[in-house]
């Protein structure tokens, strides 16, 4: 499957029996705006809780990733099979159905797709909708395999701010980068981890939907090195995962998620960074 698919492809196999659409929108955004201004969702979605299933309940650290037994878990209540083909959106468009295609893909199930646009442009365009509401599916066979090869954790990039092996690519806005606007999370100060450079994930989006692939490159062509190794950073892994899609969308290589992101950065430094208010 390619990693985005349109809304008309979706359409037009929505059918498919080996196809599940989830639904990952979330209640609210990390900056407290509210993410379901309704309870539509495409025909015979389900429903992802990211939030309450698909992170770890025993991590301090917003979004933190599950482990493999809780992931596999979840996943079979969904029915999601071994050969499941899985397209994933959510109600802002693009924001939280990155993060669930990068989990997949962690956990060794290539075969997902994010719906570009997602549910704002399946609503303009006039195709079936239903209300949410809690369902029960026959179980699945799901196996989930941990690829560390897509992800990092905080000694690895402590490690890096010397060896200098990896770029980290931050997605928050500019000014929580510098150092110049206030984070959501109230506990921290804003700033960046040393060497890091800032592509906002609004930069890689136009109307909700994706840029092309050739405006992309164009995007990470101005600020990084494609042959360099990049790893994508941002609040709590989670817009952090838009700019690495869009990232692959461009050039078609591999990338990695530094899961703690920022909150976790900043708190174990206990905000000694490169920049700080």
């Amino acid at each position: 499957m390619n990693e985005i698919v349109s809304i008309e492809w979706l359409h037009q196999n929505l059918n498919h029996p080996d196809l599940i659409v989830l639904d990952a929108s979330l209640q609210t955004t990390a900056e407290g705006n509210i993410a379901h201004i309704h309870l539509k969702t495409i025909l015979g979605a389900r429903y992802f809780d990211l939030k309450n299933n698909f992170s770890d309940p025993n991590s301090s650290l917003p979004n933190t990733l599950p482990n493999e037994t809780q992931f596999e878990t979840e996943c079979q209540k969904l029915g999601i099979r071994r050969n499941s083909k899985i397209v994933v959106f959510d109600s802002l468009g693009i924001y939280s159905s990155p993060r669930v295609w990068w989990l997949f893909k962690l956990m060794g199930h290539h075969e997902i797709s994010v719906l570009d646009g997602g549910l704002p442009a399946w609503i303009d365009s006039g195709y079936s909708t239903e209300t949410r509401r809690p369902k029960h599916h026959e179980l699945g066979d799901f196996k989930a395999a941990l690829q560390t090869k897509y992800i990092k954790n905080y000694q690895d990039v402590f490690d890096n701010v010397h060896t200098k092996t990896f770029t980290i690519v931050d997605a928050r806005s500019e000014g929580r980068f510098n150092g110049s606007a206030d984070e959501p999370r109230k506990h921290l100060k804003s700033g960046h981890i040393p060497d890091s450079i800032n592509i906002p994930y609004g930069e890689v989006l136009a109307n909700g939907k994706f840029k092309t692939a050739s405006e992309l490159q164009t995007v990470f062509n101005r600020k990084c090195d494609d042959q360099k190794e990049l790893v994508f950073s941002c609040g709590s892994g989670l817009t952090a995962c838009i700019v690495m899609l869009a990232n692959v969308i461009a050039f078609n290589k591999s990338r990695t998620i530094y899961d703690g992101s920022w909150t976790e950065w900043a708190e174990r430094q206990n905000l000694k960074t490169d920049v700080l208010r």
